[in-house]
């Protein structure tokens, strides 16, 4: 049965409805905390019993609390929403002190000093604020924050929030997998294996990884990146976090409209590479954007209950070409992506102690595959399809503030739906189209193949805060609970390959059909070359359980130290696999100091454990690729006797009914059997490739994370810190082939020396490969039998250096980063798989992501009031080339004769050049500056908002240092080091966007 592309209508109402009725009342994940310390000057003395006033009048909301014995004050359970001032009211012995204001980002303690100053001081008054450009105070976490005020200045490509990601420390753009694969990585990992996270709770597309809801500009109050030594509160990462805070209403109304364009290559610099879209696929000829858009908030009941709302439409315009000589067609195909996301927020308070919000976020991208291609195809337009991605998530978040104990409880559910192939002219048949000669004119019809995902996910956070003295001890347990269900495989109204006689070519020209041309236009008699349907008609999925408990105590030693001691625990039940027991002894201790050397500034550090969840491709793509035949659970039993398979391999747990093609003989045209009526041929169908569950089951992915940092406040405007990293990572997801042939290479010596006839002749050939296997392939078997594996290991070693200046009262602002870092790994992916015989410590070498040195740099500078110039500039060392073999010169880049993987379609991995090892060569540095223009006009007491971006400034040509696809990237280069680069694409030249924004 065909799924709905959306969630029904009734869906979200009731999950409204069941979640007012178990919570009400109570308020949102979207919390903060602060802690307040009030020292005298120039003793630095803690000052006991005093008064501190916090004000946040956007919200009207104020406390007055009175400094405990270690000159501190405590909040937690804070709004995010608006600006807070703390303050000391003055006295006979002391001049009054009050910070700047302050905004608070999700689940972060912000720490404020106030020095209060002596009447008969000849000092000005002073304050030091701890705040974003400002020291943390608190714990050794090392994390980095973008504000609202700075996303808006940052030129950003189609307001996608992830464009601004890499800005921050540790993150850079990303080499994925996959077109749609994330694209920023943070310490150089997978992209797969970032977590996402809105107002604290889960963000992330479960079945890969990245986004389930792209949460646009318009909906983001502050960006922060979590790269090491982080709270114990948060989990199931062994990399790191984005987690943002979303916007909120306040007592007045405010709000925009926006309008932006993007005209494409009419004033772009011309490229003779493909670029990539919002959603990661390549585009070319007749691109153009446009975007528009609205958000508001304000006041519900003033003081009490606050609304925000934010919508944003995206409409991307891109032309293929269609060419087909054999059929007389060369046609421009028009197509467009559809970008739509809604936002909604609800915050109310019940009273100064309970507080409620309720989030809405809805996402819909529709992305065709319109036919034809970006410099010329035959897929006609009757085959085109397109790619839905829908996302929905309710949350209701609640909290209780009382005196000394803060109490959390969240809820949220979301759906997530990715249909990568919906085609257009509904379920049929797939028909490519061959002429006399045998070259392919056209392909019509479906896609040919199904990958339609289905994710419902609920999630459940229980926090309790409370404080013993000196100790501040959280205590949380966090579950998530995702169905999956899956429709793959290939056609189930088959796949067929047909020939035209001339004549019958002849006859379809006259016809005229042009682009139009659809199956049924063929010949009934066309003879038919091959045929294929799919088995397995059915979706099939599982749940994934997900628990997380965590205790922390935050221990104020003194006025000057510090210390977190936390313990996390993590237990996946996909870890369970094809074996009897799961991975459960995932306790992971943390722990952090924070010491002050004096009011300004910190040495802190820390270490800790950090466990990974499983991705649950792993476990479907074991089930997708899995089969029950005969002749395969006749190899796994040979494997079994041969010690490589456990003793104790439960056949049945390891094994399912899988997708699988088969081809049906004496076929006519459209008339090909049901996949009912050729269930016999699974019997006899060879695969290349198969998979079954680990028997021995997964280990969750475990991380040690190792930090030392110095950060000081340099002035009010101004901070700097450097942070040194370590991370030693293993059970990494891997790819191991049971049935492997015996290692086999060409040595460099015979590489450099052999002539070309020489050397294709010492290729090893698949058959002779087979016949090193353990077992031998036969009728109903395969090849390849792969297990996904947890052995993998990493090592990241890293300096970051930054320096941080906020506007204050001067006309500039700047944040300047340096990272200095290495990654090295033996595998880089879920599909990763070893280039000889398992012989995994042969892959040990730099990330497809390394880069030793990278330079970010943001500026902006206001030379007038109305004006404001934004610069920002990213320079990085070259990313690594994979050097494989020449297939001009051996015929093949499969030199040891184990056959094409399933993963080699994503990782690219095949056999490297004889004599290098992976990743052995580097490309050039790339230097990319953004310019931002914007001139603001006063209308009605509002802001009208003109702006001009320029990405690329300099219209330099980089071929590495941008989000890419590795199979399509410049990292995958034939022949030894030193071989000239055959450039495959090209990061974005030169290209301009403008836009309009009216501010009320």
């Amino acid at each position: 049965m065909k799924r709905s592309s959306f969630p029904s209508s009734r869906l979200i109402p009731g999950c409204i409805c069941i979640m007012f009725l178990i919570l009400t009342p109570c308020a949102w994940a979207q919390q903060a905390g602060m802690e307040i310390t009030v020292l005298t000057h120039p003793e630095k003395s803690a000052q006991a019993g005093i008064v501190v006033e916090i004000v946040n009048e956007h919200i009207g909301w104020q406390r007055s609390l009175s400094t405990n014995d270690l000159g501190k004050v405590r909040l937690d359970g804070l709004s995010t929403s608006g600006f807070y001032r703390v303050s000391v009211p003055g006295d006979a012995a002391y001049h009054p002190v009050e910070t700047d204001p302050l905004t608070l980002r999700t689940n972060f303690v912000h720490s404020v000093t106030l020095l209060r100053i002596p009447i008969q001081s000849r000092h000005e008054e002073l304050t030091v604020t701890r705040g974003f450009t400002a020291v943390n105070g608190i714990n050794g976490e090392i994390s980095s924050t973008l504000r609202e005020e700075e996303i808006e200045q940052l030129p950003i490509e189609g307001r996608d929030i992830t464009r601004a990601l890499y800005r921050l420390p540790n993150v850079s753009q990303a080499t994925g997998f996959f077109p749609e694969a994330p694209t920023v990585s943070i310490n150089g990992a997978n992209s797969l294996y970032t977590n996402y996270m809105i107002d604290g709770m889960d963000n992330n597309e479960n079945f890969l990884g990245g986004q389930k809801f792209p949460i646009p500009v318009g909906f983001a109050r502050s960006i922060t990146v979590l790269t090491n030594n982080y709270s114990a509160e948060f989990g199931r990462t062994g990399n790191g976090i984005f987690n943002i805070t979303s916007k909120s209403g306040g007592n007045q109304v405010e709000g925009e409209l926006f309008y932006g364009s993007r005209p494409g290559p009419s004033l772009d610099a011309d490229s003779p590479h493909a670029q990539r879209d919002l959603s990661g696929n390549q585009v070319k000829d007749g691109f153009r954007r446009d975007q528009f858009g609205f958000a508001i908030g304000g006041p519900i009941a003033s003081g009490r209950t606050f609304y925000f709302a934010n919508l944003e439409h995206t409409r991307d315009r891109k032309d293929n070409l269609l060419t087909s000589p054999s059929l007389g067609v060369n046609d421009t195909v028009p197509g467009e992506n559809q970008f739509t996301y809604l936002s909604t927020k609800i915050d109310h308070h019940w009273s100064q102690s309970w507080s409620s919000a309720f989030r809405t976020n809805v996402g819909l991208v529709e992305l065709e595959r319109q036919g034809g291609g970006l410099e010329g195809g035959v897929t006609f337009p009757s085959a085109a399809n397109r790619q839905d991605r829908n996302a929905a998530l309710v949350a209701l978040s609640n909290s209780y503030v009382g005196d000394g104990l803060t109490y959390e409880t969240n809820l949220q559910f979301s759906r997530f739906r990715w249909d990568y192939a919906e085609p257009l002219d509904g379920p049929g048949p797939q028909i490519t189209v061959l002429d006399p000669q045998g070259l392919t004119a056209g392909v019509l019809g479906h896609p040919g193949f199904v990958f339609d995902s289905l994710e419902k996910t609920w999630q459940l956070q229980q926090k309790l805060t409370f404080a013993r003295g000196a100790h501040l001890i959280r205590v949380g347990y966090d579950l998530i609970g995702a169905d999956f269900e899956l429709e793959g495989g290939g056609n189930v109204n088959g796949n067929y390959l047909v020939q035209l006689t001339q004549s019958q070519q002849d006859a379809l020209i006259a016809n005229q059909n042009g682009a139009a041309l659809r199956p049924e236009d063929l010949p009934a008699d066309v003879a038919v070359l091959d045929y294929g349907v799919e088995l397995q008609p059915a979706s099939f999925g599982k749940r994934q359980l997900l628990h997380g408990f965590y205790v922390e105590d935050q221990f104020a030693v003194n006025s000057r130290l510090d210390i977190t001691l936390g313990l996390r625990y993590d237990y996946d039940n996909l870890t369970k696999g094809g074996g009897t027991k799961a991975d459960d002894d995932n306790f992971a201790p943390r722990f952090s100091f924070n010491y002050a050397l004096d009011e300004r500034a910190v040495v802190r550090g820390g270490a800790g454990l950090f466990y990974e969840k499983l991705p649950y491709a792993i476990y479907s793509d074991a089930l997708q690729q899995n089969s029950t035949s005969e002749g395969f659970r006749n190899q796994l039993q040979q494997l079994i006797e041969l010690g490589i398979l456990p003793a104790d391999t439960d056949l049945d747990r390891v094994t399912f009914d899988g997708n699988l093609t088969v081809n049906p003989t004496d076929v006519t045209y459209l008339n090909g059997p049901t996949p009912a009526d050729s269930q016999d041929l699974r019997a006899t169908t060879f695969s290349n490739e198969r998979r079954i569950l680990n028997p021995n089951g997964y280990e969750n992915p475990r991380t040690l994370q190792l930090s030392l940092g110095y950060q000081r406040q340099l002035r009010e405007d101004m901070l700097f810190y450097v942070d040194l990293m370590y991370t030693r990572s293993e059970n990494l997801v891997l790819l191991r082939d049971l049935n492997a042939p015996a290692p086999y290479s060409i040595s460099r010596e015979q590489a450099d020396t052999l002539s070309p006839a020489e050397l294709a002749a010492l290729v090893r050939s698949p058959e002779a490969a087979d016949a090193t296997r353990p077992v031998a392939p036969v009728t109903g078997g395969a090849r390849n039998i792969v297990i996904s594996e947890t052995s993998g290991e990493s090592r990241y070693k890293a300096a970051n250096l930054n320096l941080i200046k906020d506007r204050g009262n001067d006309r500039y602002a700047y944040r300047i980063s340096y990272t200095l870092s290495e990654l090295r790994n033996n595998t880089e992916d879920i599909n990763f798989r070893a280039e000889d015989s398992n012989l995994f410590d042969d892959e040990w070498g730099p990330s497809i992501n390394d880069r030793t040195h990278v330079i970010n740099l943001m500026g902006s500078y206001q030379p007038l009031p109305a004006l404001t110039l934004s610069l920002a500039g990213l320079i990085q060392s070259g990313q690594p080339i994979n050097r494989i073999p020449d297939a001009s010169i051996y015929g093949t880049t499969d030199l040891n004769g184990d056959g094409r993987s399933f993963g080699d379609a994503y990782v690219g991995n095949s056999d490297r050049y004889p004599g290098e090892s992976r990743n052995s060569d580097r490309l050039p540095w790339s230097r990319t500056f953004d310019l931002g223009i914007r001139y603001d006009l006063g209308v009605a007491n509002h802001r009208l908002e003109l702006r001009a971006d320029v990405f690329n400034l300099l219209n330099a040509t980089n071929l590495s240092g941008y989000a890419n696809n590795a199979t399509q990237s410049n990292q995958i280069q034939a022949g030894p080091i030193g071989t000239p680069l055959v450039r495959r694409n090209a990061a974005p030249p030169r290209q301009f966007q403008f836009s309009l924004r009216y501010l009320f």
